[in-house]
C-alpha cells in the first residue's frame, strides 16, 4: 500500500508527477497545490513566447503595478453593480473617457459600456443597428424581415458571426489592389432599405490599414442625397481607434462624423491590457435602444446590463482605468508612436530585401504585411518563411489575402507595446538569415502548405 504524499519526496517522484496526468476525466484525488502547479507550468511550456506572437493584436505586457491591480481585483464580478459600485463607477468613468478621446459632441450625453472584447462591442452595435432599423420600418408599415449589413470583403470575423448568429444578411464589398480598403468606391451598388448600416475598420487585420471613413461617409451623403435612405457607420476600432487619436489626430474618422453612431475598441489590443476587454460607446442615447438595456434584480441590486455576457471579470475594467490614469494622453501617445516607431525599422528593413514588396509599411497602426515579389523564386513561399521563423520562437503568419485576393498570400508583423527596438534588430536579422537559407535552395521545398493555420 503506497504512502500518502509529502512535501518531503522529491517533485518528480510524487503522485501525479510519476504518472501522466488525467487528459479527459477529473481524477478520483487530488495532489499537493505544488504538484499541480508543476504538472500545469510543465504543460505549458510547450506554449509559444507570447511575446514573440507577431501575429496577435492581443496584449502580452503589463507593468508590475498592474499586475498587482489585477491580483487584488481577480474576484470582483463586473455584472454585480450593488456589490462593487466603485467598479462600475470606474467602468462609467473609462467609457466617458473615450467618448470624449473619440471626439462626442457631448459625452454626457454619450452612453457606453465594456465588454469581454472587442468581437462583443461589435455585436452590442450591431444589434442597435438591426434594431432601431426594426423600429423604423414597422413604424412606417414595411416589411422588417431582411436586414442587411455592408462592410468590406476583408472584415474580422467577428461580423461574420454576428451576421449568422443574428440573421443579418452580410454584404462583402470586395478589395483589390487599386481599392485596397472599403473607400466608398460604388458602395452604392450594396446598400438598399434593407441596410441597417455600414461598418467601416480603422485598422484592417490583415493588413493593418484605415478605412478612409470620411471618404465612406461622404459616399453615404450622396447616396441619401440621391435615395433618400440615411445609413448610419459603426467603426470596428479594435486596434485603430486607441492609435488614430494618439498618432494622426487630424484623421477625421470618429464622432466628429455626424454619421458615425457607435464606436468600439479593444481594451487588451492598443488599449495594452492584458485580455479579455472591449469597449463600445454610442455617440448619443438616441443610438442605444432603450428596449435592448435590460434592468435585473442580482445580488441585492437593480442594475441596467447591456451585454451578451452576464457575469465577467471586472479586473480588467480596473487595469484601463489604472492605464489611462497612470500614461495620460501624453504616455499613450509616446507608447504607440514607440510601437509604429519599431514597425516603420522593420517594414523598411524588409523592404530592402530583394524577395519581397510591402502591402504597407506600419503608418496607420504599427501592423504592416509584405509578399513575395513575382518571380523571385520558386523554391519557396512564405509559409516556408513563416516555418523557419518559428523554429527560432517567433510566429510571423502568412495566409491568403480575402475573397478575390486569395490569389495573393501575405506575412504580417503585429507590433506591441513590449516589441523593443533592440527585439525588432534581432527579429529583423533572423528574418535576413532565413531568407538567405532559402534563396540557397537548389531545389523546391515541399509544397504541404495549401491553407495557413492562421485565421482571422
Amino acid at each position: 500500500m503506497s504512502t500518502p504524499s509529502s512535501d518531503y519526496e522529491p517533485m518528480f517522484t510524487r503522485p501525479g508527477e510519476a504518472t501522466v496526468a488525467p487528459r479527459h476525466a477529473i481524477p478520483p484525488q487530488g495532489t499537493l497545490p505544488a504538484t499541480a502547479r508543476q504538472i500545469v507550468e510543465d504543460e505549458t511550456i510547450l506554449d509559444g513566447n507570447a511575446r514573440l506572437n507577431l501575429a496577435t493584436f492581443v496584449g502580452t505586457w503589463m507593468d508590475d503595478e498592474a499586475k498587482q491591480v489585477y491580483t487584488s481585483s481577480f474576484d470582483k464580478n463586473m455584472i454585480d453593480k450593488d456589490e462593487y459600485p466603485q467598479t462600475a463607477a470606474i467602468e462609467d468613468n473609462c467609457w466617458h473617457m473615450l467618448a470624449s478621446l473619440w471626439n462626442a459632441p457631448n459625452a454626457a450625453n454619450s452612453i457606453g459600456t465594456s465588454t469581454i472584447g472587442s468581437s462583443e462591442a461589435c455585436m452590442l452595435g450591431g444589434l442597435a443597428f438591426k434594431r432601431l432599423w426594426q423600429q423604423a420600418r414597422r413604424a412606417a408599415g414595411k416589411d422588417a424581415s431582411a436586414p442587411n449589413l455592408v462592410m468590406s470583403a476583408a472584415v474580422q470575423v467577428c461580423w461574420e458571426k454576428f451576421c449568422n448568429y443574428f440573421d443579418v444578411e452580410p454584404r462583402y464589398v470586395p478589395i483589390s489592389a487599386d481599392h485596397k480598403t472599403l473607400d466608398g468606391h460604388d458602395l452604392a451598388k450594396y446598400v438598399d432599405e434593407n441596410t441597417i448600416g455600414v461598418v467601416a475598420i480603422m485598422g484592417v487585420t490583415y493588413t493593418g490599414m484605415y478605412e478612409p471613413v470620411a471618404a465612406i461617409a461622404a459616399a453615404l451623403d450622396e447616396i441619401q442625397k440621391s435615395t433618400g435612405l440615411d445609413i448610419p457607420i459603426h467603426i470596428d476600432g479594435a486596434s485603430g481607434a486607441m492609435i488614430a487619436p494618439f498618432l494622426q489626430p487630424d484623421v477625421v474618422w470618429d464622432f466628429r462624423l455626424e454619421r458615425v453612431h457607435s464606436i468600439s475598441t479593444s481594451g487588451h489590443k492598443y488599449g495594452l491590457v492584458y485580455p479579455g476587454l472591449g469597449w463600445i460607446v454610442w455617440r448619443d442615447a438616441q443610438w442605444l435602444p432603450e428596449d435592448l438595456v435590460f434592468k435585473v434584480s442580482y445580488l441585492g441590486g437593480e442594475m441596467p446590463t447591456f451585454a451578451l455576457n452576464f457575469s465577467r471579470p471586472g479586473a480588467q475594467v480596473l487595469l484601463q482605468y489604472y492605464l489611462f490614469l497612470r500614461l495620460g494622453f501624453e504616455g499613450y501617445r509616446a507608447v504607440q508612436q514607440a510601437s509604429q516607431d519599431v514597425a516603420k525599422f522593420l517594414s523598411a528593413g524588409i523592404a530592402k530585401l530583394d524577395a519581397f514588396e510591402l502591402w504597407n509599411d506600419g503608418s496607420d497602426i504599427p501592423v504592416f504585411a509584405w509578399r513575395l515579389k513575382d518571380g523571385h523564386t520558386k523554391n519557396w513561399t512564405l509559409y516556408h518563411l513563416q516555418d523557419r521563423l518559428r523554429m527560432r520562437g517567433w510566429l510571423v503568419p502568412a495566409y491568403p489575402m480575402p475573397a478575390d485576393l486569395e490569389q495573393i498570400t501575405v506575412q504580417r508583423i503585429v507590433v506591441r507595446n513590449g516589441l523593443s527596438m533592440d527585439l525588432a534588430a534581432d527579429l529583423l536579422d533572423a528574418i535576413t538569415a532565413e531568407v538567405a537559407h532559402l534563396d540557397a535552395l537548389t531545389a523546391p521545398m515541399p509544397d504541404d502548405h495549401p491553407d495557413s493555420a492562421f485565421h482571422h
